[in-house]
């Protein structure tokens, strides 16, 4: 699993409809063809920071909060979840998303929950 993470700057600079932001979704659009080509994809998708929430459970009192965690500057933006050979292929993959050349993408193993 890729985790994508930006910050409001990147949102103001790619995601405000100029050529940047085509080029930035023609991107992702083409790193999910190659995904889905050589059968290496699942599912990917954007998140939003608007209706974000962030729950917290203190001596059984459920704390709501209105947006992503408000200390964080990165705040979680979207992900990947791809289904490749190796540790090595994922971050492979991880540097073709285009929020690698400007923000942060984590490369996690998904657990098998029989794993566990």
């Amino acid at each position: 699993m890729m985790l994508i993470y930006g910050t409001e700057e990147t949102w103001q600079r790619v995601y405000d409809g100029d050529k940047v932001g085509d080029d930035h979704l023609r991107r992702h659009r083409e790193l999910t063809e190659r995904l889905v080509a050589s059968g290496e994809y699942v599912s990917s998708s954007g998140l939003t920071v608007e209706a974000a929430r962030t729950v917290r459970v203190r001596d059984g009192v459920p704390a709501v909060t209105d947006g992503p965690f408000g200390e964080a500057k990165e705040v979680l933006a979207g992900y990947y979840l791809v289904d490749c050979a190796s540790m090595e292929r994922a971050t492979e993959i991880a540097a073709q998303i285009p929020e690698a050349a400007y923000d942060l993408v984590e490369v996690r193993q998904v657990l098998d929950p029989a794993d566990m």
